[in-house]
């Protein structure tokens, strides 16, 4: 849990995050308090058991609008769970848990792994890994930046 001595953070409505368990430095994610759970784009969803663990592995593309760029992740198995989106539709998802990175602070946070090469982010931050630590100003975009600024595009390219 959150220390009480952190005061909460004011955020945008998108924002910059990492998730340096997945070895993804940045991503660009929508900030919806709208949703319960977190989601990102993966494919390539392969779940598997190795000592008696539950893992899953899978791909993302980090960039919007780039499908090249393409980071292979493995995760623990957390849960798979019935997953209603915008659309109203159920689907059953992949639950993993990973560290979300934000402004230099971090903490541990579900992820649901979904298609969402149809949609215009590759990941939404939900309520469940707000809670206690964030505050959002649907005025306010991009506060917390990036450690690689404009050159997460050249990070990505370079591997730099």
């Amino acid at each position: 849990m959150k220390s009480s001595k952190e005061p909460k953070m004011i955020i945008g409505w998108r924002e910059w995050v990492g998730l340096p368990d997945l070895c993804v430095p940045a991503i660009k994610a929508k900030i919806d308090t709208g949703a319960k759970t977190s989601a990102i784009h993966a494919f390539d969803i392969t779940p598997y058991s190795e000592g008696g663990v539950e893992y899953v592995s899978f791909s993302i593309h980090p960039l919007q609008g780039n499908d090249k760029v393409s980071i292979p992740c493995t995760a623990p198995l957390i849960d798979r769970r019935k997953v209603t989106n915008s659309g109203g539709q159920s689907q059953k998802r992949f639950v993993i848990g990973t560290t979300l990175q934000i402004a230099g602070r971090t903490w541990p946070i579900e992820l649901t792994l979904t298609n969402r090469d149809h949609m215009k982010f590759r990941m939404l931050l939900g309520r469940n890994a707000m809670t206690g630590r964030l505050i959002v100003d649907p005025h306010l975009s991009m506060q917390a930046g990036s450690k690689y600024g404009n050159k997460i595009y050249e990070h990505y390219h370079t591997g730099e």
